[in-house]
């Protein structure tokens, strides 16, 4: 109160009769007219009730004016105002990050119970599997499932231990399983299967009592399955392919190390879409089936199938989210409602997504829009029509052959799509036969197809690659007086399905097939001989509500431009044309 009337023009001058350091322990009582020096953070002696800022205050001798007035309780922290005695600042289950971890340390504390992290051994078992970074050879791959479960133990609360790799031995996996009991829990990876190579159930049993409780689960991917007790210590023989092995990791051991180490159950973000196309499940198990998740033209999410097998991790590295499908369903039908659990807590909506046919000019675009967030789904160029009729897509790449010679347009009729989309002139590709450099086996057309000492590797149905392959295939069941079911019969290796040109021209190169049909752009990647079939039109059908968005707009601009057309001339088997980025068709 000795303050209230001060100003510039009258300051109110104290007596000084102290000054208290911080951590200072005196006991200081100040009267009328009298004050003390007091650093932040010390106690407030007897008599005062505020703090007055030194730059408002101007100290001749034992003498200080103040120049500026200040109310009771002003600039200081009364005792309690923080935490009072009798009050609960910590629960059990709070996560402890260095907020908490400085609560306590106010209030004194230096140790609290907390919940120890369960110690995990993770053992991968196979004599196929080799570390990342090493040499791979033939027949080998590399272990991912390590890596995947050692972060995966982290994020779930357990501190994980990967003992490494053992060899189809039962004397070694059974004595790396016995140093493994020292853990709290057990991981292996691979061998759970009933193959004569696959030992993990047998040597779980040979532990101890009770070993192998539970040996195949009714569930998709993740059939195979193990788990045991041993010592009480629980053992999970997870499957070596990588979903499988990732489900059964989330169904089954994430909620117990989450248990145990003192985590909230998980609960990821749920949201309606629906089934893009029909979705089969199999039959007396629960599928847990891997989706991307596509916005349509009302908002709502359309859930595409991510259908690259359960040994194919890139499978879970592109997925959305997905779908779980009780036993007792046996398909959902295209347009059906879904619920898909997100992987995690946020869609990251791509600017940019394109469903249709492969092809490395797409990459060559994106690379010249970055940065982009895009989505690419290679279903085929029919699937890609689709998506662009269901307005699931901002652009469908399309090479689709009519048998009247024309490309893709004929297709936009048949499917009564002329009012709903554009077709924008692409670029042409040269389409052939991809065989081992110097052609060893003398492959000199399609007719060599039907040769019994020729592999051959197809692309999947709906590609435009497949449609040019069985029109040729036609014409040649035709000229030798057969049906085409008889004349596909005879080719070794019509029925092996890749999904990519790169897909094709990869088996080629390892030997895994002597030809396959694909662009002359990925014969010059994978240094193969090539033996061209057809230019074809690579075309882009653009939803006519995605024409103006940015980032279509930005593609098709890129698609006119000098340098992309810079980049295909140093591209082999693909190359621009007059009417690159003309608009064939508009509504």
């Amino acid at each position: 109160k000795d303050t209230f009337y001060a100003d510039e023009e009258n300051p109110v001058e104290l007596k000084v009769i102290d000054y208290i350091p911080a951590g200072d322990s005196r006991r200081i009582e100040i009267k009328d007219k009298e004050c003390v020096g007091i650093a932040t953070g010390a106690p407030l002696p007897k008599g005062a009730n505020a703090v007055v800022m030194v730059e408002f205050t101007e100290k001749k001798g034992r003498k200080i004016k103040i120049y500026k007035p200040v109310a009771p309780g002003e600039n200081v922290m009364a005792t309690g105002s923080d935490i009072m005695r009798g009050e609960i600042v910590l629960r059990k289950g709070t996560f402890l990050s260095p907020r908490e971890t400085a609560l306590l340390a106010a209030l004194g504390i230096t140790k609290v119970k907390v919940y120890r992290k369960p110690k995990v051994a993770i053992i991968s078992t196979g004599n196929e599997i080799v570390s990342p970074g090493e040499k791979l050879t033939f027949g080998k791959i590399y272990d991912v499932n390590a890596r995947a479960l050692i972060d995966a133990v982290k994020e779930n609360g357990g501190e994980a231990e990967h003992l490494g790799i053992i060899k189809d031995n039962p004397e070694e996996l059974y004595n790396m399983l016995k140093k493994a009991l020292n853990y709290d829990i057990i991981l292996t990876s691979g061998g759970t299967s009933a193959g004569v190579g696959d030992l993990s159930y047998k040597v779980i049993d040979e532990l101890g009592k009770p070993g192998v409780i539970v040996h195949g689960i009714a569930i998709k991917p993740g059939k195979p399955a193990v788990i045991g007790v041993v010592n009480n210590k629980p053992i999970f023989g997870l499957p070596g392919y990588p979903i499988s092995c990732m489900i059964i990791f989330n169904v089954f051991v994430a909620p117990l190390l989450r248990k145990l180490s003192g985590l909230p159950e998980a609960k990821r973000k749920r949201l309606k879409a629906r089934a893009a196309t029909r979705l089969y499940s199999a039959r007396g198990r629960r599928e847990y089936m891997l989706v991307n998740l596509v916005e349509s033209y009302d908002k709502s999410y359309s859930a595409y199938p991510i259908l690259t097998g359960s040994g194919a991790i890139t499978t879970l590295a592109y997925a959305d989210g997905y779908i779980e499908i009780p036993e007792n369903v046996e398909y959902i039908d295209a347009d059906e409602e879904v619920e898909v659990k997100l992987l995690s807590d946020s869609i990251r909506l791509a600017e940019l997504t394109i469903i249709g046919s492969h092809c490395i000019g797409i990459d060559i675009l994106l690379s010249l829009m970055q940065p982009i967030q895009a989505k690419i789904m290679n279903v085929g160029s029919s699937g890609g029509l689709a998506a662009a009729k269901r307005g699931e897509c901002d652009i469908a790449g399309t090479h689709l052959l009519d048998k009247s010679g024309e490309y893709n347009l004929p297709f936009i009729k048949r499917l009564k799509l002329e009012e709903k989309v554009y077709l924008i002139r692409g670029y042409e590709r040269e389409q052939g036969l991809v065989i081992a450099k110097g052609n060893p086996k003398g492959i000199k057309g399609i007719e060599d197809l039907l040769r019994q000492d020729v592999s051959f590797i197809n692309r999947n149905p709906g590609s435009g690659t497949r449609v040019l392959l069985d029109i040729e295939l036609g014409k040649l069941a035709k000229k030798q007086g057969e049906s085409f079911q008889e004349l596909v019969k005879r080719i070794n290796g019509y029925e092996i399905e890749a999904k990519t040109h790169s897909a094709v021209a990869c088996a080629v190169a390892y030997g895994r097939a002597d030809v396959g049909l694909a662009i002359r752009t990925v014969a010059g990647q994978y240094d193969l001989d090539f033996i061209p079939l057809k230019s074809e039109k690579y075309d882009f059908v653009v939803p006519k509500e995605k024409i103006s968005k940015p980032s279509v707009e930005k593609f098709l601009n890129l698609l006119k431009s000098n340098d992309f057309k810079k980049k295909l001339e140093n591209t082999v088997g693909l190359k621009v044309t007059e009417e690159t980025g003309k608009i064939i068709h508009s509504p």
